[in-house]
């Protein structure tokens, strides 16, 4: 009988956050090292079906990096990284393409609606609009090119909506047209966040392979659980975000600036880490507001 009540306690604990986040939309991104096993892709899909089930409207955004980087492998094509983004020639967009579009997207989808929630694929290519994504190196001054790399410019929302209207959850993968009218690969943290803006999302969560952000990057107990965004500068100053984290904090940052209310990062291997997030009072992960 204890059990039960602890049960029950979880769910009235639920209640307000389900109540307050009703309707609203919620970009989900994962990737990466959450991808590799097939039992955490599907657990983290069945707290998107959870989502969509309570009336939240979840729209997830996917990378396949690690994926990727095993067909080239397999294909003999050399996989170079600048800066942690891919760089991507024209033989490697035909993997990455393959691999987002015709693999891994329908992968999610049946896994989704095998939890018994509405899903359909978007192929990013169909909704962003990018431009080549270039940088000046601080050191040398030299202008540095990934290749078929892109910044989202515009987001077409209508297709999203039109499925989250209809109670279907949106897989979107990472993928652009740039104005050459060529397919471009594009970072999917930073796909997430612009379609979270364009779509006025309440939310963004990112799945990671780590707990959050923390104070100690060796110590798992030094999590940071909220952050404001206005101490993000003295944090990337004193090292305590560094290295990938920092692209991903600051685009946090900016879709805090542009509307949305607030991004988590939350533990992808700890198991319903989003529900945990998102619906208790502590939280599992790190939460960063404006």
């Amino acid at each position: 009988m204890q059990t039960l009540v602890e049960k029950a306690s979880v769910l009235i604990e639920a209640l307000p956050y389900i109540q307050r986040f009703r309707n609203d939309i919620v970009v989900v991104k994962f990737g990466g090292s959450s991808m590799e096993e097939r039992a955490g892709v599907e657990a983290i899909l069945k707290d998107v079906a959870f989502m969509a089930c309570v009336g939240l409207r979840p729209v997830v955004v996917h990378g396949g990096g690690k994926a990727i980087s095993a067909r080239m492998k397999e294909a003999g094509i050399k996989s170079g990284f600048v800066k942690g983004l891919r760089v991507t020639d024209a033989a490697s967009m035909d993997v990455v393409e393959q691999v987002l579009n015709r693999e891994v997207n329908p992968m999610l989808v049946k896994a989704l609606q095998a939890n018994g929630c509405k899903a359909r694929g978007i192929y990013g290519e169909d909704i962003l609009e990018v431009v080549k994504h270039t940088e000046k190196d601080p050191d040398t001054g030299e202008l540095l090119d990934w290749g078929y790399v892109g910044d989202v410019t515009d987001v077409d929302i209508e297709p999203i909506l039109a499925f989250s209207n209809s109670h279907i959850v949106p897989i979107i993968t990472p993928l652009g047209w740039g104005p050459d009218n060529k397919l471009y690969n594009i970072n999917a943290d930073d796909a997430a966040s612009a379609i979270a803006v364009a779509l006025k999302a309440r939310k963004i969560v990112f799945m990671s392979d780590v707990p959050g952000l923390l104070r100690d990057p060796k110590d798992p107990k030094s999590l940071i659980s909220t952050l404001s965004a206005r101490d993000i500068d003295e944090l990337i100053a004193r090292k305590v975000i560094d290295g990938g984290m920092i692209p991903k904090v600051q685009g946090a940052v900016r879709a805090l600036r542009s509307g949305v209310r607030k991004v988590h990062f939350v533990h992808a291997a700890l198991p319903h880490s989003l529900l945990l997030e998102l619906f208790t009072d502590q939280g599992v992960g790190t939460e960063i507001v404006e």
